[in-house]
């Protein structure tokens, strides 16, 4: 449930110049570490109770050991991910991006199985802003959870378990 006084404290915010220049010189640190693929790098853009949470599946990660393993998941699954930009905003209250993503879907991700093939969906991310640490306080991710259930390779049930019969399409958890 929102905080309303939360919100509106975050809406009423002043943004300065520096503020503006910080937030945008720690976004490029963040995106240039993980397009490297450097975790180290990714966490020192991150306050040690960061959150990263993807909205539509409820999956959540805590802290800098949660967002090491959400960024282990996201890179195993995806080893030659890229992010498209499509649009970009920057303010006081943090960084919100909309992208493409394409990659070859090569490990389990979210309880799906991989297709090994190639897969492209959309994202919208948002990155708050901790001004008092200036750091982000993690990533919520919202995205097209209907193009991984597309993707994702058939998950075949076991022979006694479906008395012969066919399979079943998707994977272990319920995305969408």
């Amino acid at each position: 449930m929102a905080d309303p006084a939360r919100v509106l404290a975050a809406y009423r915010r002043r943004l300065d110049a520096e503020e503006y220049d910080r937030i945008r010189v720690l976004y490029k640190a963040h995106s240039m570490a993980e397009d490297a693929r450097d975790i180290p790098g990714l966490l020192m853009t991150l306050t040690s109770d960061c959150v990263y949470e993807i909205v539509q599946t409820g999956h959540r990660w805590t802290g800098h050991t949660g967002a090491a393993k959400f960024y282990t998941e996201l890179l195993g699954a995806f080893p030659d991910i890229g992010f498209s930009l499509l649009h970009i905003v920057i303010g006081p209250q943090g960084v919100w991006e909309e992208a493409d993503v394409r990659g070859t879907w090569q490990r389990p991700w979210l309880g799906l199985q991989p297709s090994g093939r190639p897969i492209e969906f959309g994202v919208q991310i948002m990155f708050p802003w901790d001004g008092d640490a200036g750091l982000f306080g993690g990533e919520r991710v919202f995205m097209d959870t209907q193009a991984l259930l597309r993707t994702s390779a058939p998950v075949v049930a076991s022979r006694s378990a479906r008395g012969g019969g066919g399979g079943a399409r998707g994977g272990g958890a319920r995305v969408g």
